[in-house]
């Protein structure tokens, strides 16, 4: 039987561990214990999402001696795929294939705060060294590095300049949404570098040894065994060993500088691809140019054709928003009985970047609208068709409900409860697809509020019908809540049975009713 361990030899193998594998998982309440006193020394960092992980801390780190690391080396630590935790000032860089896509790392912040770091990066060099190179997980270590991180894990690995350019073509070749252009160019490059430290799987080597020349792909034999190109880089990367050939022949055939012009424009495709390595290579880039060119002078003709469109289409709808707003005045009058419960659904006039093209949705299409002045005036103007003791139902679409309340109050009703219409389909919007819209209430004076168990739930579905209709629920809701009770209609699109309606498109009939 084994001798317990004594405090300081435990905390030596502690450390030592640490130091090795680059964390500790504890799996006794003994380990954690031992582990906590180690931090109370500022010697380990404990996970703040995992209570039985430590890893050493930045003191450990920067005053464990060398030999002591050398030694853990030696004996088996900081494998490869043992994550280590380094300063993230002596990663190098470099040039990379694909430049960071700020997006991207916006992104992985915002999971690196929630979640954490949950994949290593991989850099080239030992954990003895004091300097390491990027290889694999750009985004990454630019998504630590701006939000303030001073250490990042990694996985080390060892290898010459050429193994780390190579792994890099490897992670970004095993991503889906890599171009063709890119795809081609880093399959040419990588061929270059295995062809260079695997000089024997050359196919002109192959031939030397007196295999067949026509080699397929998917063929065995000698030089499968010697792992050709193809079969290499389909193993690594995922992709299928013709998707590979396709690649790498693209990117021998065609001109590196006529693909970096082509990559993030409208050419780069395989199709196109396929058709300038037809092309005489020293024609390429004029080719490229060319073809750029044209595509930009067809860009310029959709442009142009598109605003003489929108053109014709503001005149239409000026001259239609004359004529609603004409007939309209015949309909809309004054009010002359006071209502204890008013509905109204206000033509409110939206801001749009552009008056040409800008108005192709707007509600000038189908009715005059107003200003949110004009709408708080209107009710004084119309006769203040409410009674002392009364209730509003208020209808406000998001961007609109600051006026919406700017109305009630000019109306001389104090804002209670809304509910709300989901539309089920999503629409448009600045800061977010507006799929709902809502029914404000108000009060003045002491109405009375529905009775308890009747009242409605707040939110209610239903597919929207034409411009700005809203569904009859709310109306007949309304009528249900208060019975036999007399209601006002204020921009009434239609008439509504048992209703008084006031509004340019309302029933010519229920305006002399309402005067």
């Amino acid at each position: 039987m084994s001798e317990p361990l004594k405090s300081g030899d435990r905390a030596k193998l502690l450390i030592d561990q640490a130091l090795r594998d680059g964390m500790i998982r504890c799996s006794k309440r003994s380990e954690v214990s031992a582990c906590l006193r180690l931090e109370v020394k500022r010697l380990l960092d404990r996970d703040p999402r995992d209570g039985n992980v430590f890893r050493p801390s930045a003191k450990l780190r920067e005053t464990a001696p060398v030999a002591d690391m050398a030694d853990a080396a030696q004996r088996g630590g900081f494998s490869s795929r043992s994550p280590f935790r380094r300063k993230i000032d002596s990663i190098d860089v470099g040039s990379r294939l694909r430049p960071v896509d700020q997006n991207r790392v916006d992104a992985l912040k915002a999971s690196i705060v929630e979640l954490g770091l949950k994949t290593p990066i991989t850099v080239y060099g030992t954990v003895l060294h004091s300097r390491a190179r990027l290889s694999a997980g750009g985004h990454r270590l630019e998504a630590m590095r701006q939000l303030g991180e001073e250490y990042i894990d990694c996985f080390h690995e060892n290898g010459d300049e050429l193994d780390a350019e190579l792994w890099e073509i490897d992670e970004n070749l095993a991503r889906s949404e890599l171009t063709p252009a890119d795809r081609a160019l880093f399959t040419h490059r990588r061929k270059e570098i295995y062809l260079i430290k695997h000089p024997d799987t050359a196919r002109e080597a192959t031939l030397r040894k007196g295999t067949s020349p026509f080699r397929q792909v998917g063929e065995t034999g000698e030089v499968d065994r010697a792992k050709r190109f193809t079969s290499a880089t389909a193993e690594a990367t995922g992709q299928s060993e013709r998707s590979v050939q396709r690649d790498a022949e693209r990117g021998s055939k065609i001109d590196e500088m006529a693909l970096h012009h082509i990559r993030g424009t409208r050419l780069n495709s395989g199709a196109f691809l396929d058709r300038l390595k037809q092309v005489p290579f020293d024609n390429q880039v004029l080719y490229v140019k060319a073809a750029l060119a044209d595509e930009k002078r067809k860009a310029a003709e959709v442009k142009e054709n598109r605003q003489k469109l929108s053109q014709v289409r503001h005149a239409v709808r000026m001259t239609h928003m004359a004529h609603v707003a004409t007939n309209g005045q015949a309909s809309a009058g004054q009010v002359a009985q006071k209502f204890p419960i008013i509905y109204a659904d206000p033509p409110w006039r939206f801001g749009v970047f552009s008056e040409v093209t800008g108005r192709d949705k707007s509600p000038e299409n189908h009715y005059p609208t107003m200003s949110t002045h004009d709408i708080c005036g209107l009710f004084e103007k119309i006769g203040t068709p409410a009674k002392q003791d009364a209730i509003l139902f208020l209808w406000a679409t998001n961007p609109m409900l600051p006026d919406a309340f700017k109305v009630m109050e000019a109306w001389g009703f104090a804002y209670v409860h809304h509910w709300i219409w989901d539309k089920e389909v999503a629409g448009t919007g600045y800061w977010g697809r507006d799929r709902h819209e809502l029914l404000l209430i108000g009060k003045r004076g002491k109405p009375l509020a529905p009775l308890p168990g009747t009242q409605p739930h707040t939110v209610h579905r239903e597919q929207k019908g034409r411009h700005s209709a809203k569904p009859d629920f709310y109306a007949d809701t309304i009528d249900r809540l208060y019975p036999n009770v007399p209601k006002l209609e204020m921009f009434s699109r239609s008439e509504r049975v048992g209703w008084t309606s006031w509004g340019f498109e309302a029933a010519p009939d229920a305006q002399e009713v309402a005067e």
